[in-house]
């Protein structure tokens, strides 16, 4: 499996190659709107990066709502797909989330990674749902204690 270099974003220049992948995927290619895709939460939110050769390919961030850690805008560029980066990118979040005592982790997914989400132990707890004209699901997992 090719391993990506994850960070949890620390500086600007992170935070702009966060942000570029994340324009990529869901701006450019799924067509969301910037007001949709950048909203007020980036501001308070643990943002990750994930680099390969020093490029930036995958994005994600994190926010904590009630009991859950909440897993937000995980994306991988196009090319870069099948690798097992998206799968990297939740177990990175997921440790995050149990070294800050938290033990379930919720997210929302759009509905054709469903399977794939399952595969990594989360389960399906919505109907379906639109945002920002994508259908989606609501998924959770109860994170084990390392």
């Amino acid at each position: 499996m090719n391993q990506m270099d994850i960070q949890v974003v620390q500086n600007e220049d992170q935070l702009k190659d966060a942000y570029k992948v994340r324009k990529i995927v869901f701006i450019e290619e799924q067509g969301v709107s910037p007001d949709l895709e950048m909203d007020e939460h980036d501001s308070s939110a643990t943002h990750f990066v994930g680099y390969k050769n020093g490029i930036p390919v995958a994005a994600s961030r994190l926010r904590y709502l009630d009991q859950y850690g909440k897993l937000e805008r995980i994306c991988v560029l196009k090319e870069e797909r099948n690798h097992h980066y998206g799968q990297q990118m939740i177990q990175a979040m997921e440790e995050v989330i149990r070294e800050n005592q938290y033990r379930k982790s919720k997210l929302n997914a759009q509905t054709h990674a469903e399977g794939f989400y399952q595969s990594l132990g989360y389960k399906t707890i919505s109907d379906e749902f639109m945002d920002a004209g994508i259908p989606h699901v609501t998924m959770v997992k109860t994170l084990k204690t390392n």
